[in-house]
């Protein structure tokens, strides 16, 4: 019954009012915001685009690594991709069903799959360079660091394996949650430290050469009287910038902490379901109703909120120059003002839904993965 009820709510909180009625037969409710026609748009540029296969109900995030592209598909299908003309360098079949985005360092890519597969392969050649497994399915891509593959299980477990042979070393637990967002909760990490999100609101550092937490802080705390109402968890990647750490959780709030100590420099109230992202003076974030939200990165207070995107269910929008991309349920990439939070352009990619977080490209481009296989490199 927990299985189904996570699936339930998950599918809720990802699809909005209108997944509600479509379940319960009910006609009536709120309606994603109509498209407002941009005055004097700026142009946006196709660099290029390609198709890397469809992904289904998951999402699968690109990974861009120097002058490469890395993507995955639910069919098993990776592919390592040119990062400035979207050249294929090779494509090739894990004969498993995927269930992440992709992970990847200089030197290896990594996938994982429902059944809680690891698959490393080689990030020149795509030949397989090892299969390791963890304990359940695994819905968030894998980081890379410390000569280490990390991988997060929708068990609450962190596992790292080595590098050059998928030998375990060790494992982290917490106790599972009976209600959890199938919404990505990934990793990342700096040095020898591994930063990760858990259901109940919790961000933790951990050492990626024993496993041993580092500190633990708190984004926020379950409230209400329901399972439903109570779900918190940290969604999205933790993302760093200088000498901070920044998350977001579902039902609770954005929130930055010192990297090294775990000691909070600022909150704000702000339900999301897609996490956070920052440049050098402000945060981005998508709440839950399809608002995105300009923080200023010192005190969290709010530069700008646009809100005309409601319940256009917005991917996790990212600072690209002097704009902010984010995507939408109908494959609509809209450019907005980082300055302002107006819209300064729209791009239409008829690729499906933009459910994966935007990947800033070489060159101050950004990729944009859809639920259909498409991939874009777009430049305002």
């Amino acid at each position: 019954m927990h299985r189904l009820l996570l699936a339930l709510a998950a599918a809720l909180a990802l699809s909005g009012c209108g997944m509600y009625d479509r379940i319960f037969g009910r006609s009536s409710g709120p309606k994603p915001a109509a498209l407002v026609a941009i005055a004097n748009p700026a142009p946006v540029k196709l660099l290029w685009s390609a198709s890397v296969g469809r992904a289904d109900r998951y999402i699968f995030m690109p990974a861009v690594i120097g002058d490469s592209v890395y993507a995955a598909a639910r069919d098993g299908t990776v592919t390592r991709l040119d990062a400035a003309s979207g050249q294929s360098r090779w494509r090739v079949s894990v004969e498993r069903r995927l269930s992440g985005g992709v992970g990847a360092d200089e030197r290896t890519v990594v996938v994982g799959t429902d059944e809680g597969e690891v698959i490393a392969l080689d990030a020149s050649s795509g030949a397989l360079r090892w299969r390791s497994r963890v304990s359940s399915e695994v819905f968030s891509r894998p980081a890379i660091g410390g000569g280490a593959v990390l991988v997060r299980s929708t068990d609450n477990k962190v596992f790292a394996f080595n590098d050059e042979d998928g030998r375990r070393r060790w494992v982290y637990q917490r106790t599972p949650s009976s209600l959890i967002m199938r919404a990505p909760s990934g990793l990342v990490a700096r040095g020898d430290t591994l930063f990760a999100g858990f259901p109940g609101g919790k961000l933790v550092a951990l050492a990626i050469s024993s496993g041993a937490v580092r500190w633990e802080a708190t984004i926020s705390l379950p409230k209400g009287s329901t399972e439903l109402e109570r779900v918190s968890d940290v969604v999205g990647e933790p993302v760093l910038q200088s000498r901070e750490v920044c998350a977001a959780s579902y039902q609770g709030r954005v929130a930055c902490f010192e990297a090294e100590s775990g000691r909070q420099t600022w909150a704000r109230d702000l339900s999301s379901l897609t996490g956070v992202s920052l440049d050098a003076r402000y945060a981005f974030a998508s709440d839950d109703h399809g608002a995105v939200h300009e923080l200023d990165r010192t005190s969290g207070r709010s530069v700008w909120k646009q809100d005309q995107l409601t319940l256009r269910q917005l991917s996790l929008p990212l600072p690209v120059g002097n704009a902010v991309a984010v995507g939408d349920f109908e494959g609509q990439v809209h450019f907005l003002s980082r300055e302002s939070g107006a819209f300064v352009s729209r791009y239409a990619t008829s690729g499906g839904a933009v459910r994966a977080a935007p990947a800033a490209l070489p060159g101050g481009g950004v990729l944009i993965q859809t639920q259909n296989g498409g991939l874009f490199a777009l430049a305002l």
